[in-house]
C-alpha cells in the first residue's frame, strides 16, 4: 500500500507543477478568454432553457412579450413628452479638430498667412 500511496503523491506533485506551468505560460489575456467562453456557453444554456420553457408555456412568453412591447411604448411616449417641453436637453460630444492635408499640386501653390507685427 506504501508504494500506491507514494504514486499518487507523485502525481499530484506532477498535475501542480503543470498547472503552475500553465498558468505562467498563459498570456494575460487568457483569463478574459476563459471567461468571455464562460459567459457565452451560459447564455447557450439559458436559451435552451428559454426555448424549452416556450415550447412548453407559449401564453407566458407572448404575454411577457406584449409586456415588454408596451413598457418600451411607455417610455418612448414619456420621452417625446419631455423633448417637447423643452426637459431634455440635446447630447453633445466633443469632437477636436483635425487638420487633414489634401494633395497639393504644382499649379497650386501652399498659401501663406502673413501677419503683422503691431509693436
Amino acid at each position: 500500500m506504501g508504494k500506491f500511496d507514494s504514486y499518487s503523491g507523485k502525481v499530484m506533485d506532477f498535475v501542480g507543477q503543470v498547472g503552475d506551468n500553465l498558468r505562467t505560460a498563459l498570456p494575460d489575456n487568457a483569463g478574459k478568454w476563459l471567461q468571455t467562453g464562460a459567459a457565452l456557453s451560459a447564455a447557450k444554456v439559458g436559451g435552451k432553457a428559454v426555448g424549452g420553457f416556450i415550447r412548453r408555456n407559449p401564453a407566458v412568453a407572448v404575454v411577457a412579450a406584449v409586456g415588454a412591447g408596451v413598457a418600451w411604448y411607455a417610455v418612448h411616449r414619456h420621452r417625446k413628452k419631455q423633448l417637447e417641453a423643452g426637459v431634455i436637453e440635446g447630447k453633445s460630444k466633443r469632437v477636436e479638430a483635425r487638420r487633414v492635408e489634401g494633395k497639393r499640386t504644382a499649379s497650386r501653390p501652399r498659401r501663406t498667412v502673413r501677419t503683422t507685427n503691431p509693436d
